[in-house]
């Protein structure tokens, strides 16, 4: 069998060494050719179409630990693949050997420590839904299909990040296994260096196994959801978003986006596929002070649909997953705003007019709060200035309209980066984006974050990502 090595050059694996590594295996090795092996490799991203050489589909860290001293012992390239969800693929490599995390899917709730630990394959709703039954959750992103791994190595945000800050800022350890495949607990008082690099530096220094997780007293039930309005009403309506998002306590959260309407049965027939404008709010605290709160965006104007109740918070994680399916092509343009000015809001209108498919969207995003009061040096995640996430969110079914759902976020992104804090969201990043992005989203972080890689990963075995090269 042809296996990339770390060199970029390939070799042989023989049909020996492959059996051997399966004696030494709880979870199945899987091939081209094989059943799983379509579903292993691939990922949400159809844009990504890469093909592993081998995948562990791993059941425990011992798996962990006998592919990466495998993977060393052939000097293979490792990719590893958590909930797959990642824009640029960065769970797979031609020629590499996966490992698929995906069947590590447990989580323990310590409801008096308030502390939850994950494996690394779960994904957002697997810890929504356990912790949720003690009442509780954790800072986590939006859609429940995301893998937590991902979301949480390159920082994190969500409806709660308002009241906590980014998802790195929550966690108090890190289970991983090192290049030398050994086990390592990272945490304040354990290998602190390592743990501070894995707040926001991604998968660079290890695999993680199990990350643990503070959680914080959050329904189960909240005001969310969605209110619609014509896209003729996008001015006015996004004078109202800037109005309640500058003046909102943390315990709500404020999305405004224009896009296409869905075909979604709480919308009119008429409208499905017609320019929207909305807002989607989610108020994790008291329901009956967010009824309040969010009364003003349901009696504004002549909404064509209104789904913004009272909800389990488990339904409103999961609400945006049918718009994000796997199997579509995504390209995604992404900046922070440190506010939103009202020329942006003509700006936004102006290129949010011109989206080519009916998947496409253009979003703004409010986290301003919690993650503000902390230094720049804190976590590498930093960007302690931003306050809204703007994302162009490009979306379609067929390769032959790549090009011009392309040049539409690119034209859109040119428009609208000129009100950037300089700064990038790195899980947004996409394949195509190179270095001097990852230093907009790492900043002045990018040294101390080399010196980190160079102590923990000095030969640079974990680079499928976005890789920070040794000091």
């Amino acid at each position: 069998m042809k296996v990339k090595t770390l060199d970029g050059l390939e070799t042989d694996l023989t049909q020996e060494s492959i059996d051997g590594l399966k004696m030494r295996l709880m979870g199945p090795v899987v091939l081209p050719g094989d059943v799983a092996y379509e579903d292993s490799r691939t990922v949400w991203n159809a844009m990504i179409d890469r093909k592993p050489s081998l995948v562990v589909r791993c059941l425990g860290v011992a798996d962990v630990i006998t592919s990466v001293r495998f993977a060393r012992e052939h000097n293979l390239l490792i990719c590893i693949k958590g909930g797959g969800h990642n824009i640029a693929g960065l769970g797979t490599a031609d020629g590499a050997l996966m490992l698929d995390m995906s069947l590590m899917r447990g989580v323990w709730v310590d409801k008096e420590k308030k502390i939850a630990r994950a494996q690394a394959g779960c994904i957002l709703g697997d810890l929504d839904r356990e912790t949720q039954v003690e009442g509780l959750a954790a800072v986590l992103g939006f859609v429940s299909l995301t893998g937590i791994t991902g979301l949480t190595l390159g920082g994190g945000f969500g409806y709660l990040t308002r009241r906590w800050g980014w998802t790195t800022d929550t966690i108090t350890g890190i289970d991983l296994v090192t290049a030398e495949g050994q086990v390592v607990r990272a945490s304040d008082n354990e290998n602190p260096d390592l743990f501070w690099g894995l707040r926001g530096g991604g998968g660079n220094f290890g695999i993680v196994t199990g990350i643990d997780y503070n959680l914080f007293e959050v329904g189960p039930e909240i005001v969310g959801g969605v209110v619609a309005w014509p896209a003729s009403e996008a001015s006015q309506v996004l004078d109202l978003y800037r109005t309640l998002s500058e003046n909102a306590p943390p315990e709500l959260t404020l999305v405004a986006f224009i896009r296409p309407a869905p075909p979604a049965p709480w919308l009119p027939l008429d409208m499905h596929f017609k320019p929207i404008v909305a807002i989607l709010a989610c108020y994790s605290g008291k329901p009956e002070d967010g009824e309040k709160l969010v009364a003003p965006i349901k009696s504004f104007g002549d909404p064509v649909g209104d789904v913004l109740v009272r909800r389990p918070y488990t339904q409103l994680q999961s609400l945006l997953d049918g718009t994000q399916p796997k199997g579509r092509r995504y390209y995604w343009k992404s900046e922070y705003l440190p506010g939103i000015d009202p020329l942006l809001d003509e700006k936004f209108i102006d290129q949010a007019v011109k989206i080519p498919s009916p998947h496409s969207a253009m979003i703004l995003f409010q986290i301003d709060g919690a993650l503000n009061q902390l230094d720049e040096n804190h976590s590498p995640v930093g960007n302690r200035d931003a306050r809204y996430v703007l994302n162009i969110g490009g979306s379609w079914e067929q390769a032959d309209d790549d090009k011009v759902n392309l040049e539409w976020a690119r034209e859109a992104w040119t428009e609208l980066k000129q009100f950037s804090t300089g700064g990038t969201y790195i899980n947004f990043l996409t394949e195509d984006e190179g270095p001097e992005r990852i230093e907009a989203a790492l900043g002045n972080n990018m040294r101390r974050l080399a010196e980190v890689k160079a102590k923990w990963d000095p030969e640079n075995v974990f680079r499928t990502n976005r890789n920070i090269n040794p000091a």
